[in-house]
């Protein structure tokens, strides 16, 4: 595998992400690197046509991802949708030369699914690969980026993604009353404050 590393961001911070980029890496490489990874949910590893991101997530972007995909599933619970949660699935495809793992990601309904409807993305550290192009090829159904405070909706129209104002899988959700709630001082004011507002 010829891999130069392009960026590293620097760990010395518990806020920061540590991410480094690889280039020229086969598909071949992108398994092995998998399989060294075991089944663990870090590092996150996406793979774009013989670019890889080895994403090693700070305690703080855990702890963003976590907070929004509990508050997902209050609203789901609230309002009776079903869901299954899959947080970080591996998704990928030889032939696109694609792979992901998002922070968080849903299915929505009971049916089964070789791909999450909903995939979640925090955007901490600047630099990285284009992850919407991969769920593009991959045919995940929406993706929510999370940066700085706002939780930005793409949703796949045909071949591409659009950005919109509302979810199209959870469309009575009000995005930005969930985000009010997720810097809250814990995860559990953030799903009580979430939940009050929500019975309002």
């Amino acid at each position: 595998m010829q891999a130069t590393e392009r960026y590293t961001s620097h760990d010395d911070r518990p806020r920061e992400d540590h991410v480094v980029f690889l280039s020229g890496v086969s598909w071949d490489d992108y398994e092995r690197l998998l399989v060294m990874r075991g089944d663990h949910s870090a590092p996150r590893i996406a793979y774009l046509e013989g670019e890889v991101e080895i994403m090693s997530p700070s305690q703080t972007h855990e702890g963003l991802k976590s907070v929004i995909g509990r508050l997902v599933e209050v609203y789901c619970v609230e309002q009776g949708i079903e869901f299954s949660t899959f947080g970080s699935w591996t998704l990928k495809d030889q032939a696109c030369e694609r792979g992901a793992e998002p922070d968080e990601c849903y299915v929505f309904g009971t049916a089964d699914a070789d791909r999450p409807h909903l995939a979640i993305e925090v955007v901490w550290t600047s630099g990285r690969i284009d992850t919407l192009d991969i769920y593009r090829k991959l045919g995940v159904r929406e993706v929510w980026y999370w940066r700085t405070g706002r939780i930005q909706p793409y949703c796949l129209r045909g071949e591409r993604y659009e950005p919109v104002a509302k979810s199209d899988l959870l469309p009575g959700l009000d995005l930005g009353l969930l985000a009010s709630f997720i810097e809250a001082p814990t995860t559990s004011a953030a799903i009580r404050g979430f939940r009050a507002a929500l019975q309002c």
